[in-house]
């Protein structure tokens, strides 16, 4: 009988994320282009939407912590309106449980992913910023634990982690065993509203391997 540890407890800092699974972040420039080339332009809906987005969000902000429910209901759920992610062919899956064999098969890691899994292609991780200087990073480890539970491992996986104020995409690729982050975009740029890049990257993922 192989041993079932749960990730949460099996994988706690990015050092054990690359061991068990034998994976490594990858230098190469042409590895993760979908969140730099050919993004889509918005329309002026959609930015007029974006902007009150951001707006709203730094409206609660400045109360203090934001709860991770209260981020899901002001951010995440109008992003993924907005999307149509909640409409077909897409289907939205939460606290969904995965399972990632490791050390030969011996041991079993698993747990319910407090996430939104979109068609086994884009890995939503919404966590909560206890303190100001939480970043988003800290997240990364089981968050490629979790994408290393892809039913199709001949498909790229991406993953978007977010707080509310900052976001980083994850792309991993089982078969070469490597993966990539992107740059942090943040709600705090006072020049520029970055969930407009945010969502030009998600529209680019999706345009490109949705159909796949």
């Amino acid at each position: 009988m192989p041993q079932t540890i749960a990730i949460t407890k099996a994988v706690t800092n990015l050092n054990e994320a690359q061991e068990k699974f034998n994976i490594a972040q990858t230098n190469d420039p042409q590895f993760f282009t979908e969140w730099l080339n050919d993004l889509p332009e918005l329309t002026e809906g959609e930015k007029n939407l974006l902007d009150r987005l951001k707006n709203r969000y730094l409206y609660y902000a400045a109360d203090g912590f934001i709860l991770e429910a209260t981020v899901n209901i002001i951010t995440l759920s109008p992003l993924l309106e907005l999307l149509g992610f909640c409409d077909p062919p897409f289907k939205i899956r939460g606290e969904k449980f995965v399972k990632v064999e490791i050390d030969n098969g011996d041991t079993v890691l698993e747990g319910f992913i407090d996430t939104l899994v979109i068609k086994n292609l884009l890995w939503v991780v919404l966590i909560e910023a206890k303190q100001y200087s939480f970043s988003v990073l800290q997240a990364l480890p089981q968050t490629l634990a979790y994408m290393m539970a892809n039913p199709h491992p001949e498909t790229p996986a991406f993953a978007i982690i977010m707080t509310g104020e900052d976001y980083i995409f994850v792309k991993l690729n089982q078969q070469l065993r490597q993966y990539a982050t992107s740059k942090k975009f943040t709600l705090v740029n006072p020049q520029q509203n970055e969930l407009y890049d945010v969502v030009r990257v998600i529209k680019r993922i999706i345009n490109l391997y949705a159909n796949g």
